[in-house]
């Protein structure tokens, strides 16, 4: 896979296509495999975070989902990503191919307020056939409840384990967890949230140009300050700094 540094966080070079081909290799093989998915905010908190940035760069793979990382790939020398890759798409694309191809697997939910796990494994049980939600736990515990769920992970053993405690919570849990008993980890930030209905996708043309983060910061206006990683993002990128 051709990686694309951006300010010192690697990306692959994969389009969703090839993203589904290697995440159903990695289910073909006995040990876990961590998927993280930053976007531009996530590249600025990895810079002041030394820990989040040793869990992006040790991660097996790196999608960018955010149209502000495609486009600081052309700042930077040697190969440009195409297409960004988003995490929630990325995950309701592979659960769509493993049902088309009438394939088995298994799921844990580890994220998201009390409640949207046991919404969410209702709503994809349902939706998807060949799914099946072994095991789930909401995103507020502590590290007694860590060593449970932890245990409980590693007794179901599921194909998939998706991390939704935020970010970047749930990448350096990934990273701490690397031997746990899984095949894929995904960190993928508020899908559990869509999953259990309790938060919806921007527009699908807002998701087409890029700017579901002005439909986030609608809906959240307590993100603003967050949002303010992105001009400085923009900054780094044009200046490398």
């Amino acid at each position: 896979m051709k990686k694309i540094n951006i300010l010192s966080i690697p990306f692959v070079k994969l389009n969703l296509s090839e993203t589904l081909d290697i995440l159903e290799n990695f289910l073909n093989e006995n040990k876990n495999h961590t998927v993280v998915t930053p976007n531009p905010e996530g590249v600025m908190q990895a810079r002041r975070n030394p820990a989040f940035a040793e869990a992006l760069r040790s991660a097996d793979l790196s999608l960018a989902d955010g149209t502000g990382i495609v486009l600081a790939s052309f700042f930077t020398r040697g190969e440009k990503l195409s297409v960004r890759v988003r995490g929630v798409d990325t995950t309701f694309a592979l659960f769509e191919r493993l049902c088309e191809k009438k394939r088995d697997f298994t799921v844990f939910f580890l994220g998201a307020a009390p409640g949207v796990a046991e919404n969410a494994k209702k709503n994809m049980e349902n939706r998807y056939s060949h799914l099946k939600v072994v095991g789930l736990h909401h995103g507020f515990f502590d590290a007694d409840e860590e060593k449970k769920i932890v245990a409980e992970i590693n007794s179901l053993s599921p194909d998939i384990l998706l991390v939704c405690t935020g970010m970047p919570r749930a990448e350096i849990w990934a990273a701490t967890h690397k031997m746990i008993n899984a095949k894929i980890t995904m960190c993928v930030g508020g899908t559990l949230d869509i999953m259990g209905g309790n938060a919806r996708l921007a527009p699908a043309f807002m998701r087409k140009t890029g700017t579901e983060w002005l439909y986030r910061l609608v809906r959240e206006p307590r993100r603003a300050i967050r949002m303010l990683d992105i001009p400085r993002f923009i900054f780094a990128v044009i200046f490398r700094r």
